[in-house]
């Protein structure tokens, strides 16, 4: 099949317009309009004079990229990396992080009202408190390598679904992933001739130092407590923050006997909020991780917490906690919980919800379903685990609606 003709309404293919862009998209894009038409700009920023270059019509907007900006915004910065604006990882090194923090409240205020048709009130986002060397875990890519050629060793290309940038430093990962880069890409770059195909590397901060083999066993500490995992699996990594996040969604968690973290994958909420509960129960659906989850109670000498594998149709049946009394915590992944998740907990009526999400877009779409079974929305507050980008997590707290 060749490939589709480029549609030109309204915009020649490569086409330079100038626009002011008055607002951000949730992915961390600039909006302006030419005669009441989107066209959505990365790396320009509300309040900006553009001159920029399209390369896409939609049905109802066109993408464009920025070639030069004609008059400044005030909150415009210089970015510390010198591949921004080319690597895709990063939206907001050229936005002063105050305004980060303001359009990223902005942004879940506007998803709530757009897709949930629900009016709250946002609270101010928690900044992180490093706001470059935060992050503790970096994946970088690499596709096979042509004949004599050393690969690019990065992350993907702005706007592209395969072009890597070669990245030889990533300013928000931490200084030990940093340091310990370089060998990491020189071991690539001397054996590219054996790769059949590309590859994803590991490099995890731990308290074992810069770890790559995903296979090996790692310890992440947060406040008192230690958690033991695979280097390969999935704990939050802005190690920096977590703490403050933790102890929020335990005062959210009210004042119930009991609690059950719902995805509870190595314990970190279970373990971390233990001494507020009477009984605390831990629900993963990954054996290997409920199994972590265990040893790290043992290892933290907590013994009110349990920990079960929980089948997809019968996520409480093990949980002899009534509902009324009970607080449930849930921190799916980024697609989200399901329909059968949620008619589950539904069902098993726990008194109060809070729920954590990395993606407010499935978080707000699954905030309809509480809505309609009797939930009403006690707090939204937004942390900001991800500075430089357009990503944050955000606790919705949820408590049965007495009327």
């Amino acid at each position: 099949m060749g490939k589709k003709p480029f549609n030109d309404h309204p915009f020649a293919y490569h086409a330079e317009i100038e626009l002011e862009t008055t607002s951000l998209t949730n992915l961390g894009q600039g909006v302006g309009r030419v005669d009441g038409w989107v066209v959505m700009v990365p790396y320009a920023l509300p309040g900006e004079l553009v001159r920029v270059r399209v390369y896409r019509n939609h049905k109802n907007y066109s993408e464009a990229d920025l070639v030069e900006v004609l008059r400044r915004s005030p909150h415009r910065v210089e970015p510390r990396c010198p591949v921004f604006g080319t690597c895709g990882g990063c939206q907001y090194q050229n936005l002063d992080y105050e305004e980060q923090l303001r359009w990223k409240r902005r942004q879940v205020a506007e998803l709530l009202q757009r897709m949930a048709d629900i009016e709250a009130d946002v609270e101010p986002v928690v900044p992180s408190p490093r706001l470059y060397g935060y992050r503790s875990k970096l994946t970088p890519h690499f596709q096979r390598p042509r004949p004599g050629e050393s690969p690019a060793i990065g992350f993907l290309a702005q706007g592209s679904r395969r072009r890597l940038v070669d990245v030889s430093e990533c300013p928000i990962a931490t200084d030990g992933i940093n340091i310990a880069l370089p060998k990491v890409r020189e071991e690539v770059f001397r054996e590219a001739g054996k790769y059949k195909k590309g590859a994803t590397l590991l490099l995890r901060d731990s308290e074992e130092g810069v770890v790559t083999d995903p296979r090996m066993v790692i310890t992440e500490r947060v406040g008192s407590l230690r958690f033991r995992f695979l280097a390969g699996e999935f704990f939050q990594n802005n190690p920096f923050i977590l703490e403050e996040l933790i102890g929020h969604v335990g005062r959210e968690s009210g004042t119930a006997r009991c609690l059950i973290d719902a995805y509870c994958g190595s314990g970190l909420f279970a373990l971390s909020l233990a001494d507020r509960f009477e009984r605390v129960a831990g629900i993963e659906v990954s054996e290997r991780a409920a199994s972590w989850a265990e040893e790290n109670a043992r290892l933290n000498e907590v013994d009110n917490c349990s920990f079960q594998v929980g089948d997809a149709a019968s996520i409480f049946s093990g949980v002899d906690f009534p509902g009324e009394e009970t607080s449930v915590i849930i921190d799916p992944p980024r697609r989200g919980t399901d329909h059968t998740f949620l008619k589950q907990l539904f069902d098993y009526a726990p008194a109060r919800v809070v729920y954590v999400s990395c993606n407010p877009a499935t978080q707000i779409r699954d905030l309809k379903s509480f809505r309609q079974n009797g939930y009403k929305i006690l707090k939204v507050q937004p942390f900001d685990l991800f500075p430089q980008t357009r990503h944050l997590e955000c606790v919705v707290t949820l408590g049965k609606d007495a009327g």
